[in-house]
């Protein structure tokens, strides 16, 4: 990664709330959730199913959770976390040297998340079945994807690039569309495409 005072200017706030404390009972429950409502959806699991994971009664989930949508904000508010921690580590690794290059360390971080998240993005899974827009997971699901355009943005900034805002929207059209594609049409290989297409594009993009 960049040294820590280029990453600063690299990279964009991320103004993640404070992690909020769990009891254990409260960090079994949050683990369980999470683990179900990744591999078997967020629709299909109920509380029963969640509770006997996690090894209380469905009195100590509602007493900690409130309800079962607080828990699924709460299960991706926690993979937002993760997600970010992800890119931390990711771009530690690779180092990259220049705007350009932490925009690319973005798309070729993709390849290594799928390989742990084989069921494709928690966030646009969640968004499918999450149909009422005041959900109170949503404003979590939205600010997930509004960050990676907004880095986009930043990381166009600084490279000088001209139109930046159309440059993010098609980045941030290639992310998620890897994504996608890794989980619905079963490409597996998508994120390296996706990868590929992002370097062509910054290579033909004009600069200011």
């Amino acid at each position: 990664m960049v040294d820590e005072q280029l990453r600063s200017a690299l990279l964009v706030e991320r103004a993640l709330p404070p992690a909020e404390t769990l009891t254990p009972a409260g960090e079994r429950i949050l683990a369980a959730a999470s683990a179900l409502f990744y591999a078997q959806g967020i629709r299909t699991v109920g509380v029963d199913a969640i509770a006997d994971a996690a090894e209380v009664t469905k009195k100590t989930l509602y007493d900690r959770f409130g309800s079962k949508d607080r828990l699924i904000a709460a299960y991706l508010e926690r993979r937002n976390r993760q997600w970010h921690a992800f890119l931390d580590d990711q771009l530690a690794r690779r180092k990259p040297a220049t705007p350009e290059d932490v925009i690319l360390a973005l798309f070729a971080s993709l390849s290594e998340w799928m390989e742990e998240s084989q069921r494709g993005c928690g966030f646009i899974n969640a968004s499918v079945e999450l149909a009422a827009p005041d959900h109170p997971a949503m404003p979590v699901i939205v600010g997930q994807k509004k960050w990676m355009r907004a880095e986009f943005v930043a990381q166009a900034e600084l490279a000088g690039f001209d139109q930046v805002d159309e440059l993010a929207d098609r980045l941030l059209l290639l992310h998620e569309g890897a994504l996608v594609s890794y989980r619905v049409a079963a490409m597996e290989h998508a994120p390296e495409v996706a990868f590929r297409a992002a370097g062509d594009l910054l290579a033909s993009w004009p600069r200011r």
